[in-house]
């Protein structure tokens, strides 16, 4: 079994050398090489490569269902900064910023039709791989629809935030799991057990993700922190502060909803968080739903030495300070 980081490298090897790209138009394809070049973790990637390979070696199917999954991840990063007017992404430019609005809307959508083409160059289980990358597809659009109706809704409860995020964020590492395993030609239930643990996973990130935006050190967030309270983004915090506040403290959480981004709104409201539970409810909920991951994980009938290299990744993704 191969390492994360071993498999990043041969990943970005292929990648960046057999990239479907044309050279013209330029005005098309030019913004769509800038994007794939600011990098990446390529987790959802490498996790499809990795679940093949728990099965066995690596095939060509396992490296182009690899890379329609990172085509896609790319094309929805593309338009969800155009919806959220981002201005950066991994500390530069966006393309809709860099290059305009009409490059950004035509990269997406060509990017999106190159993952099809990768994916259409699988041969193995291809009708059943086809079948989950189209729901996975549909559900993140899905999950970015919901996140943005949040935006104006004051009524939003825990369970739709975590459908949310597990149709925006989590599903996609799910279908990467599955899909890497079926070109592995992954038997039984293994399947379906990899895939619940990418979901689990991937919710379990994304509240991990809402704790540090709160609590972790700014210098090893690498940001200022408190930024999700800044822009009166919907949260896990946010939300189980508001459930479970009393009357004086729902009070002043919509003062401070109603106020600008400051320093001191950051302090107040990560005090609200404390007084509230919110705080140890949102570690408890990453703990749970972490543990619900690796139990479907040990589930995978695989021996427990192949599994290790996926096991180690998990662990560095649910447990980090950043």
């Amino acid at each position: 079994m191969q390492s994360f980081s071993g498999l990043v490298e041969q990943f970005e090897s292929r990648f960046t050398h057999t990239l479907p790209f044309p050279s013209q138009p330029a005005n098309l394809y030019e913004p769509c090489r800038y994007l794939l070049g600011l990098g990446g973790k390529r987790i959802r990637p490498v996790l499809c490569v990795m679940a093949a390979e728990l099965f066995d070696a690596p095939t060509d199917d396992a490296w182009h269902a690899a890379a329609a999954i990172e085509l896609f991840h790319n094309f929805t990063l593309i338009h969800d900064d155009i919806m959220d007017k981002a201005p950066l992404r991994r500390g530069q430019p966006t393309l809709h910023h860099k290059y305009g609005l009409t490059a950004g809307i035509l990269c997406g959508d060509v990017m999106c039709i190159y993952a099809y083409e990768q994916l259409a160059q699988v041969k193995r289980s291809l009708p059943q791989i086809m079948q989950l990358f189209n729901k996975t597809a549909i559900e993140v659009c899905e999950g970015q629809q919901m996140d943005m109706d949040f935006e104006t809704r004051s009524d939003v409860s825990i369970e739709e935030y975590i459908t949310m995020i597990t149709l925006k964020t989590s599903v996609l590492l799910a279908c990467s799991l599955k899909i890497g395993a079926l070109t592995g030609g992954a038997l039984g239930d293994n399947a379906r057990r990899l895939y619940e643990f990418g979901r689990n996973m991937g919710i379990a990130f994304q509240l991990q993700d809402d704790y540090l935006d709160a609590f972790a050190d700014a210098a090893k967030l690498g940001k200022q922190n408190g930024g999700d309270i800044r822009a009166n983004k919907k949260t896990y915090l946010l939300l189980k502060a508001q459930e479970n506040a009393n009357a004086a403290q729902r009070e002043q959480i919509n003062n401070l909803l109603a106020q600008d981004a400051s320093d001191e709104k950051v302090r107040q409201m990560l005090e609200l968080y404390r007084a509230t539970g919110a705080d140890a409810a949102c570690r408890q909920a990453v703990a749970g739903y972490s543990d619900l991951a690796f139990t479907h994980l040990n589930e995978v009938a695989i021996p427990s030495s192949r599994k290790q290299p996926l096991l180690e990744l998990a662990q560095y993704l649910l447990v980090r300070d950043k």
